[in-house]
């Protein structure tokens, strides 16, 4: 190999070292930071290929997205002296990379330790206002709204956005569940009784008027049945007297008759009289004809 193709091929290798270290890409999801000899000149958005100077400046890439932060439990005592153990977690988005990197260099955690303690210290604030109920119910939005705008408005000076804090958990502290899960046993009781005393009341009630009912139906029903065995036997008394006034001999007969299936119709009867007795006449002496 000759001198000057030697020559040719270290300056290909220059070149090419050169131009590596001067063109860059930055990513749809990026957003670089230029530094010259550590100071920022300027801030680079676009996606696509750019150039600096070699070996003087450097990138230093960011992330556009949405970023998540998992905030660790704090506990917050509410407007109504009711504590809760809050785990909560916040969305951010770096929209300033200079006043991103001056505020917290290139590593998150000090952006992380920031952030936990300005969430924390809005929840404590903001919820400390609100009552349980509100923090249970749908007005939760609206207090989370809070919490994120109070959390912007400190943030301002680390060029972030946040987007959004929401709270993942909100339990009671382990010694008031306890006294909370007896508090609400002693209520669902206490219903459980109410209730009970309310059935056995209303049972007693419906008892009394089914049996008001029952004896009013009775009465009457005894009335009915007396008003319709009177007419009956007046209806009676009336044929007999009918059939009597007819023919006084055939209704005495027949009458007789008619004690005698009683008395004796049953053949364990026994009765001690006299053969003369004027009762058996028509047994000792059958009618042959019309009575007298």
């Amino acid at each position: 190999m000759t001198r000057p193709i030697i020559i040719l091929v270290a300056v290909l290798v220059v070149a090419l070292f050169v131009l590596n270290g001067t063109l860059f890409t930055v990513d749809q999801t990026e957003q670089v930071l230029i530094t010259q000899f550590g100071r920022p000149v300027r801030v680079i958005t676009a996606p696509g290929l750019h150039v600096k100077i070699p070996f003087v400046q450097a990138v230093i890439p960011f992330d556009k997205r949405l970023l998540n932060v998992e905030l660790p439990g704090e506990e917050v005592i509410l407007s109504d002296q009711r504590r809760l153990i809050v785990d909560s977690f916040a969305v951010y988005r770096i929209l300033d990379p200079l006043r991103y990197y001056q505020a917290v260099g290139t590593t998150d955690e000090v952006l992380q330790g920031r952030l936990n303690a300005v969430v924390t210290g809005s929840l404590r604030r903001v919820m400390g206002t609100n009552d349980l109920r509100s923090v249970l119910s749908v007005d939760r939005d609206r207090i989370m709204t809070a919490i994120r705008n109070d959390v912007n408005t400190e943030m301002q000076g680390f060029g972030i956005s946040v987007a959004d804090v929401r709270i993942r958990r909100a339990d009671l502290p382990p010694e008031n569940t306890q006294a909370i899960l007896q508090r609400m046993q002693s209520e669902r009781q206490r219903i459980a009784a109410l209730a009970r005393a309310k059935g056995a009341e209303d049972s007693l009630k419906i008892r009394a008027e089914a049996e008001r009912d029952r004896t009013v139906l009775l009465a009457e029903a005894r009335a009915t049945s007396d008003r319709l065995r009177g007419e009956g036997e007046a209806e009676a008394t009336a044929i007999y007297a009918k059939a009597f006034n007819q023919d006084p001999g055939f209704f005495a007969i027949w009458r007789t008759y008619q004690g005698y299936r009683s008395a004796l119709g049953s053949g364990n009867a026994r009765l001690v009289i006299t053969p003369d007795n004027a009762y058996l006449r028509y047994l000792q002496n059958p009618p042959s004809g019309p009575g007298p």
